[in-house]
């Protein structure tokens, strides 16, 4: 059984799909899922509590607190048992308040105090997942590192034909059952991953610097963490924090910290995701005092920095996987292949400072990713926790 030992949460909510939630909820025990109902008010208008504890083998969970005995319902105690949620159906309603943290049910308290991947499955009528707030509403969810699992087209309960009916629990049943394939193979391994700028000092109070906001490194590092990965995160200086207790962040300024830090490391992991900007030149003499104005031009003299993905691709073991990243502004394909080759890596992700939404401080980016065999993968404008998800994918693929 492919689900044997894992703990789900399915949310059910008021729709009239709610009745395939039944079939959903059946195919995931006989898989070996131990699974907990929890239904909103409105979803007992549409399918029974008895009808759900029967099939589930649990009493279902609607109310914070037991109707009968005051027993308190603890959504945070749910939240950390559940090895995954899952939310079939959504509606328009309960996507509106996970997305704007309105926790005025058992459900989005849960969702809301829950540490393990969410999945989503919406069903509505076509207009209402088409209008305007849903899809804005679906995008914060997404951003936020959800996975949507996308309505399909048929007719619906309007008697209109268009997309909005709940995937069929078999195919909700699939990509649950990959998820947690593909997790597995991440469970015990060791990551390393860069993230941030570097600062490489001029004199004690300037220095040579970038825009990198470390937003990408640090979704990548908190996907690998939700996988199950421990991950070692050398970061520069930034102002985004790490939640997954998993990661273990090692500060950082300069080049040379950093390269020092990922040459010492390196060796212990399973793989390392080269995601940080690290600056390509530091100055050959850093001042002791402040440099004053003056009337004259001031010049500095820039000797290169050490390649830390060139020089982790020239120790790497067989079963270890490198990742790197190419910022481009021309040739972007041809160049990042240079790299892919130069570096010995497994595969490099391409993003352009051509393209509206991608590079530096901003939340989004839209990506290309090159593997050694020559697979070229192209991905729309997304969140940059998105992103890190379709990256983590790729490693999860081919890691050995």
């Amino acid at each position: 059984m492919r689900l044997e030992g894992k703990k789900i949460v399915l949310g059910i909510t008021g729709s009239i799909a709610a009745y395939k939630a039944a079939m959903l909820l059946r195919l995931l025990v006989k898989e070996g899922a131990e699974v907990q109902v929890v239904i909103t008010k409105a979803g007992k208008e549409f399918i029974t509590p008895v009808t759900l504890s029967a099939l589930s083998g649990k009493p279902v969970i609607s109310e914070f607190f037991g109707t009968n005995d005051g027993t308190w319902n603890s959504h945070v105690d749910l939240g950390l048992w559940a090895d995954l949620l899952l939310v079939a159906p959504a509606t328009a309603s309960t996507l509106a308040k996970m997305a704007n943290g309105i926790a005025d049910n058992m459900l989005v308290t849960t969702y809301m105090s829950a540490k393990c991947p969410v999945f989503i499955a919406p069903a509505m009528d076509l207009d209402m997942f088409a209008h305007p707030s849903t899809q804005k509403n679906i995008n914060i969810l997404k951003s936020f590192g959800n996975t949507l699992i996308e309505p399909a087209f048929g007719e619906l309960a309007s008697g209109l034909y268009g997309k909005g009916r709940m995937e069929e629990p078999e195919n909700i049943l699939e990509i649950v059952a990959e998820h947690f394939t593909l997790k597995s193979n991440l469970d015990g391994k060791t990551f390393l991953v860069t993230a941030g700028p570097t600062f490489e000092k001029i004199d004690p109070v300037r220095f040579i610097g970038n825009y990198s906001s470390g937003k990408m490194g640090y979704s990548i590092a908190e996907q690998l963490a939700n996988n199950g990965a421990d991950v070692v995160l050398v970061s520069g200086p930034v102002s985004v924090k790490a939640v997954n207790k998993k990661i273990k962040v090692i500060n950082v300024e300069s080049a040379a910290e950093m390269y020092a830090e990922s040459i010492a490391r390196f060796p212990l992991t399973d793989g390392a995701v080269m995601c940080a900007a690290v600056a390509d030149f530091t100055p050959v003499v850093v001042e002791k005092q402040k440099t004053k104005r003056g009337r004259d031009n001031w010049s500095l003299e820039l000797k290169p920095t050490k390649d830390i993905a060139q020089a982790l691709g020239e120790i790497k073991s067989e079963k270890q996987i490198l990742v790197g990243f190419a910022l481009e502004t021309d040739n972007e394909i041809k160049n990042a292949k240079q790299k892919l080759i130069q570096k010995k890596l497994d595969f490099i992700v391409l993003n352009s400072l051509n393209e509206p939404g991608a590079g530096f401080q901003v939340d989004t980016n839209k990506v290309t990713i090159i593997d050694k065999d020559n697979n070229q993968q192209f991905f729309e404008l997304k969140s940059k926790n998105e992103v890190a998800v379709d990256i983590v994918n790729k490693i999860k693929s081919i890691i050995r």
